[in-house]
């Protein structure tokens, strides 16, 4: 590529860059997987499609979240499958540790779980959390179209769930929201809990964070919760 061309292209003159040419490009410099995808979309084309989903969370993600004592979290990725989690996510949930990765996968077990209130963990308030899974599959979809578990999953639900095969077809997508849910534990009673998402773009992967608003009587509980958790297994585990 002439020094020319290259000004050509910045300046939004001359002939229409080839796709090859921006992937040329964005090796060129450096670009990052959210950068090369927004530099096809600044020439107006569609970004290609991955590879394999990426199921390793980075190391920094796993430091930041090793210091969320009263904080229960779980990592997640493109697939919905639970990939990371601490030790107060296995008090308020479930020992995801005990389960294998179909099991960990929240979308199959909120459409496909045989139990409906275990479905979601025992949590109310799921307005729109269907409608949320089906939009972040399709996304999923679009960007993996080789993933092979994620296709397998994608065909389970729909030929076993109804609601999902509906959510599928009707091709509507749905935005994640700031939500607060309500749970019935064993040990710490009622709570409710806010849920909020930490988006790791290069990995694809989403950290959900669950809270309790300061000085509440959730917040108290969860803190007890947590003190059940010995100190050498405060730390975030991964499947892998």
């Amino acid at each position: 590529m002439s020094t020319e061309y290259y000004t050509q292209i910045e300046q939004a003159r001359g002939a229409h860059p080839s796709r090859e040419m921006l992937d040329s490009l964005a090796v060129a410099l450096r670009l990052s997987r959210v950068e090369h995808d927004h530099l096809y979309h600044l020439a107006g084309e569609s970004p290609r499609p991955q590879g394999r989903i990426p199921h390793e969370p980075p190391g920094s993600l796993i430091a930041l979240l090793d210091r969320m004592i009263d904080t229960a979290v779980l990592v997640l990725d493109a697939k919905q499958e639970v990939i990371a989690w601490n030790a107060l996510a296995t008090l308020l949930f479930e020992d995801f540790a005990q389960s294998s990765p179909a099991e960990r996968n929240l979308a199959r077990r909120f459409f496909l779980h045989p139990d409906r209130p275990a479905r979601h963990f025992g949590m109310t308030r799921s307005a729109g959390y269907a409608e949320y899974l089906a939009t972040e599959l399709r996304t999923a979809d679009a960007r993996y179209p080789h993933d092979t578990a994620l296709g397998a999953l994608i065909t389970e639900l729909r030929s076993q769930s109804p609601r999902f095969e509906r959510l599928w077809r009707s091709g509507e997508m749905y935005a994640p929201r700031h939500v607060q849910k309500k749970m019935l534990h064993p040990v710490a009673g009622p709570l409710r809990l806010w849920c909020d998402l930490l988006v790791v773009p290069e990995r694809d992967q989403r950290a959900v964070l669950f809270t309790a608003t300061p000085r509440t009587r959730s917040a108290r509980a969860l803190r007890e919760l947590a003190k059940h958790v010995p100190a050498a297994q405060r730390g975030t585990r991964t499947a892998a």
